[in-house]
């Protein structure tokens, strides 16, 4: 395997992060915002748009058509022609988009110069495409995606490695407040054990409900998570 100096790796690692991390365009090795389409179709994209201090919301744009998950209902709206970015409406609410910005019109109320927060819009991702535990760590970057009854899906050196497990029936520890994943595949060990203990995470300073501890065969790491169902 080629190397390269720590510097430029973590440098290149932390921009394949960024896009990765919003792996989960379908499956959890594409990227939040993927352009690239699926059958035919463009791959579902999810933002979190943040209007105000005060108003926020869920946009989940797929098959020509956008879900809006408002703070009290979520709605379809069809896209229709627009001369620049993507439009949808149902003929009473519009949203309109373009890169990371967006306008939306809802019972007479406009929101205008809503932003996109992508580190938001990343866990969002991963909970509409059906992960039902996430969890990231650093030094060097990586994060882990749980399916329970499915998959494991290990992203660990800033992006640049990936593994995939089936999801093993855990162990619950209700006293430790613990639970234990131990599975196998194409000769990868995998231990992923979560703790009922608050966590912060190094390097954005988040809080978590969960500490996390990751072993890959001999390599272990530490992060933090959450439930995201």
């Amino acid at each position: 395997m080629l190397k390269c100096p720590i510097l430029i790796c973590k440098f290149l690692g932390i921009i394949l992060m960024l896009l990765s991390g919003c792996l989960n365009a379908t499956t959890p090795d594409k990227s939040v915002n993927s352009l690239h389409a699926i059958k035919g179709r463009q791959a579902p994209k999810t933002f979190v748009y943040e209007c105000s201090s005060t108003f926020a919301f869920v946009a989940r744009i797929e098959d020509n058509s956008a879900w809006l998950f408002l703070p009290h209902k979520t709605l379809t709206l069809p896209q229709i022609p627009s001369g620049s970015g993507a439009k949808f409406s149902d003929g009473m609410v519009i949203f309109w988009t373009k890169g990371d910005t967006a306008l939306l019109e809802n019972n007479g109320t406009s929101y205008r110069n809503c932003i996109n927060n992508l580190a938001k819009a990343i866990w969002e991702h991963a909970k509409l495409n059906g992960t039902d535990f996430r969890a990231v760590g650093n030094e060097p970057g990586w994060y882990l995606e749980i399916r329970n009854g499915d998959k494991i899906v290990f992203i660990s050196d800033y992006g640049t490695s990936r593994y995939e497990f089936v999801a093993p029936e855990p162990l619950t520890d209700q006293q430790k407040r613990k639970t234990t994943y131990q599975t196998v595949a194409d000769g990868n060990n995998l231990t992923v054990v979560l703790e009922g203990r608050q966590c912060r995470d190094s390097m954005s300073g988040e809080y978590f409900a969960t500490t996390v501890s990751v072993k890959l065969d001999q390599k272990k790491y530490q992060g933090c998570g959450r439930a995201l169902h």
